[in-house]
């Protein structure tokens, strides 16, 4: 085979992995994957993020704002708190612009800076990489002692390695099935069920199942959470362009692969940097080759940077063969520059986050609905004045009690209170009826707009717009 024919078929190879993932093999059966365990200055830098992140997610259940958790999201009692704000259903549309902005903010983040997301601040990703594939490198050793393992015949040093592993990873996952149901249900519910477990047997069926669930996520399903479950994967290649910086593989200078020779000029050789090691491929988490170019399957976890700037250290080459770039950029072998299309979106970002706090910051504590009851006309009294009847209703969206009292704010008149004060306890709710008595002189059309203030004390806490019917003059 000339070196024609032999550039053609390696080209043709190299598409191969655009046909399958590089964890199934060409019959359809899942292909293990030992990555090694990656060492270097980014993947210093990502486990400190990802033990910060760990601390955060841990710790969230405990924090508390005012008497309320840091985050909790009951979906079973429709209870939503987020940075110790209470949204009950009421809320839903501030909810729902909350969600909007984040969906828009992940989708910009991603249209700049590519699935960094995934690799260094994803619950999965840090899970995997920053807990169990660390026990896993601890317990079994580095990838190839691990493969080894896999294939040696069951006796006592691996049946003692494989059930300390899993035994750990069973314990890990009962911890973090604890705190995800504290982000639902409240760290301090998960402490009562744990209590007195006997008393309701029925209620420990939550955390076995997760903590199953997260087991055969993090000891067997693993990389395929990626590939095949994750939506945010699959939106990558739509929201991905030539602009997008991305862990890439620089081509130009890399090509031709060849074996390293020492005291070798790679360039009068007609060699390219890349010396063919396969490091960057070893250190991978999903088994791809970053040397194909852009990929669904990247999460953009840097491991493939350090194992290849290790390898041109050594063989006395520039770092930055495999970097944080843009296809354009690779193409054009320009260096990265901060551009206005990047500093476009994060500005329109920034704005998003600071809409995003602008909404928690400001939003009402209470929710006061004021309606005119029902199939009752109005009342005509003595002295020329006229009623209607109104049923009133508060949530209150705080950890306190509200003493809460209403005025009416644009013309003179009288709200009587029928029956018990507006006292709304903590995170809950209360309803009276009123009498709102205007002068029937103040009257000139069949409805009249009113304006209505509720106060705590001194403190207005909103304004309600409602509607008053009376006769014409």
């Amino acid at each position: 085979m000339n070196s024609i024919d032999l550039e053609n078929f390696r080209a043709e190879a190299d598409k191969a992995f655009r046909d399958r993932i590089a964890t199934i093999d060409q019959s359809g059966k899942r292909v293990w994957l030992y990555p090694r365990n990656p060492k270097g200055k980014l993947t210093i830098y990502r486990n400190i993020l990802a033990w910060f992140l760990m601390g955060l997610m841990v710790g969230g259940p405990f924090m508390k704002v005012n008497g309320a958790p840091l985050l909790l999201f009951n979906i079973l009692q429709r209870k939503f708190i987020i940075f110790g704000k209470i949204f009950w259903p009421q809320d839903f549309q501030i909810f729902l612009l909350i969600m909007i902005a984040g969906v828009i903010f992940v989708g910009l983040f991603t249209v700049v800076y590519g699935r960094v997301f995934c690799g260094w601040v994803c619950p999965q990703t840090i899970f995997m990489e920053g807990v169990f594939r660390k026990i896993e490198y601890w317990i079994e050793g580095d990838y190839k002692v691990r493969m080894a393992l896999d294939k040696s015949p069951w006796d006592a040093t691996k049946v003692f390695k494989k059930s300390l592993k899993h035994i750990i990873y069973l314990l890990i996952s009962y911890g973090i099935a604890n705190v995800f149901l504290s982000y639902i249900i409240g760290v301090d519910e998960v402490f009562s069920i744990w209590s007195k477990p006997l008393e309701k047997p029925a209620t420990l069926l939550p955390f076995l199942a997760f903590t199953l669930m997260f087991y055969w996520v993090f000891a067997k399903f693993r990389e395929q959470v990626c590939n095949t479950v994750c939506p945010y994967g699959r939106l990558q290649g739509v929201l991905q362009d030539k602009n997008t910086l991305t862990v890439i593989y620089d081509y130009l200078r890399g090509e031709k692969r060849a074996k390293w020779r020492s005291k070798e000029s790679r360039v009068e050789a007609g060699k390219g940097a890349c010396i063919d090691c396969g490091h960057c491929v070893n250190v991978c988490p999903m088994g791809i080759d970053i040397r194909n170019g852009s990929q669904l399957e990247c999460i953009n976890c840097t491991a493939c940077i350090d194992a290849c700037n290790y390898i041109m250290r050594k063989t006395g080459q520039p770092e930055g063969l495999i970097r944080i770039a843009s296809e354009s950029g690779i193409a054009e072998n320009k260096p990265f520059r901060f551009t206005f299309r990047i500093l476009g979106y994060s500005v329109v970002l920034l704005v998003l986050l600071v809409f995003i706090s602008t909404l928690l910051i400001y939003r009402s504590d209470v929710e006061t609905t004021i309606l005119r009851t029902p199939g009752v006309q109005y009342q005509l009294l003595p002295d020329n004045k006229v009623s209607n009847l109104y049923n009133i209703k508060l949530i209150n969206k705080t950890t306190k009690e509200i003493n809460a009292n209403i005025k009416l704010l644009d013309r003179s008149g009288e709200i009587k209170l029928i029956g018990k004060n507006l006292t709304v306890p903590s995170q809950g709710k209360a309803e009276t009826v009123a009498f709102i008595v205007l002068d029937k002189a103040d009257i000139h059309t069949l409805k009249t707009k009113l304006s209505i203030g509720v106060y705590s004390g001194n403190e207005k806490l909103e304004t309600i717009k409602t509607t008053f019917i009376g006769p014409l003059n």
